[in-house]
């Protein structure tokens, strides 16, 4: 119990500490791919750092929500890392007290005290951007479901643990048609859920057309890092879920030895990496969507997924 208790802590120390660094190699390789000279795969833990340093300013008109919620944002995705195979692949001690849907509903916590915050200042922007949120989320929470009674109708369970066994036992499954669809749309939602392009631009600083930007404009100091950092980390989260647990656990470690442990780290980010050149590929040839046609995005999400489950529905 108590190396499986490490390996936890282990797993939250590589979400927190190497999240900011997918950030900044995701930056920087759409500024090379723009032909810029952008700043250091470093950035990330520089505004951090700066930030942390800052004095924090809050708005009078603002409650203990507006407090509370970078807290909250910042530790939804690391409740959420106890649940899911960061670095082995075999189950840890929290492992079993929740499953995906449940991962889902802890992030989606997190957007919901942010969401308030938002409306709770004087500042219009962030109840414009937190119900242009409100909105993309109500649109992606059918998928979300569509994909997880997909996977649940395969693995006959919801547990991450358990899902991903199902590829190693069975590898002819991933490449049914159901599955690639499955893929296909859980990568739509990654891109609507962090914000991505074409649903959102997080490089843009117009407050009139930010939707997720746009919540946490008025924070500073350590609100506005915690902010950031928490970004940072639901990406690397929602990047973990589809790549060890939908598409391989290759990488993983599957037995209790400390070097093979941390030796899935490398494996992991490794990973990672060619997942950022397929997110760079698809922001730098497609444009930033208007505000109603995002709907047309996630029904298109929405529409693969149905028909990935009924594909396997006649499959079976």
């Amino acid at each position: 119990m108590l190396p499986h208790i490490g390996y936890n802590l282990l797993q939250v120390a590589v979400v927190i500490g190497f999240a900011p660094l997918l950030e900044g190699i995701l930056s920087r390789l759409k500024e090379i791919v723009q032909s810029k000279c952008g700043p250091s795969v470093f950035q990330p833990y520089r505004d951090l750092a700066k930030l942390l340093c800052k004095d924090e300013i809050v708005s009078r008109e603002s409650s203990w929500l507006f407090r509370a919620a970078p807290y909250v944002a910042f530790t939804a995705p690391i409740f959420v890392t106890l649940l899911i195979p960061v670095l082995t692949g075999y189950p840890l001690f929290f492992a079993f007290m929740g499953d995906m849907l449940g991962a889902g509903f802890i992030l989606a916590l997190g957007g919901f005290f942010v969401a308030l915050a938002a409306v709770d200042t004087a500042n219009p922007y962030g109840p414009m951007g937190a119900s242009r949120t409100r909105m993309v989320g109500f649109l992606t929470e059918p998928v979300f479901l569509i994909v997880f009674m997909t996977i649940s109708l395969v693995a006959g369970s919801t547990i991450p643990y358990v899902v991903q066994k199902e590829w190693v036992i069975s590898p002819a499954a991933f490449f049914a048609p159901w599955h690639v669809l499955l893929l296909l749309a859980f990568l739509l939602l990654i891109l609507a859920e962090d914000g991505r392009l074409p649903v959102d631009s997080v490089s843009g600083h117009f407050e009139l057309a930010m939707i997720e930007k746009s919540k946490s404009l008025e924070y500073s100091g350590r609100g506005a890092a915690l902010m950031k950092w928490a970004g940072a980390m639901k990406l690397f989260v929602l990047m973990v879920v589809f790549l060890n647990v939908l598409v391989t656990p290759w990488g993983l470690a599957v037995s209790t030895a400390p070097v093979e442990v941390l030796l899935a780290v490398p494996y992991v980010l490794f990973k990672m990496l060619l997942f950022l050149l397929v997110l760079v590929a698809i922001e730098s040839s497609l444009a930033k969507l208007r505000l109603f046609r995002i709907s047309e995005f996630t029904g298109a999400a929405f529409v693969i997924a149905v028909v990935a489950m009924v594909s396997r529905l006649f499959a079976a």
